[in-house]
């Protein structure tokens, strides 16, 4: 920690947002990162208690408040204590049912294993 604040690569992984730093500052680099509301580009930019952050996680943007500054990467239940959720992702919004199966007149195309089945019966198989 310097000066009341700490890198923000270095926050997001002890808030267990990415599994290592250089995934973390891989964001920074891309200019994937906001604090509050400005685009940051370097990792070693600083993030202090209060600090609004949006980034994109997966196909969901995150959008946390700064709680704390971490002293090392703990388990999460430490972790979830570093930030409050603004945005909090919702469950379930990605999985969607499979779509039905294709309809087909009876007797078209190739014939399913109920009509081969029906059709061996016939035959005397």
């Amino acid at each position: 920690m310097t000066n009341g604040g700490l890198r923000v690569d270095k926050w997001l992984w002890h808030a267990r947002f990415f599994k290592s730093r250089s995934l973390a500052q891989r964001l920074l680099d891309e200019g994937r990162l906001r604090i509050n509301g400005n685009r940051v580009t370097k990792s070693h930019a600083l993030v202090s208690p209060g600090d609004v952050l949006t980034f994109p996680k997966g196909p969901d943007v995150r959008v946390v408040r700064v709680a704390a500054l971490g002293t090392r990467r703990g388990p999460a239940s430490e972790a979830v204590a570093l930030y409050e959720d603004l945005a909090p992702v919702q469950r379930g919004r990605r999985s969607k049912a499979p779509p039905p199966p294709a309809k087909r007149e009876p007797g078209s195309g190739r014939p399913t294993k109920s009509e081969r089945r029906a059709t061996d019966r016939l035959k005397g198989l």
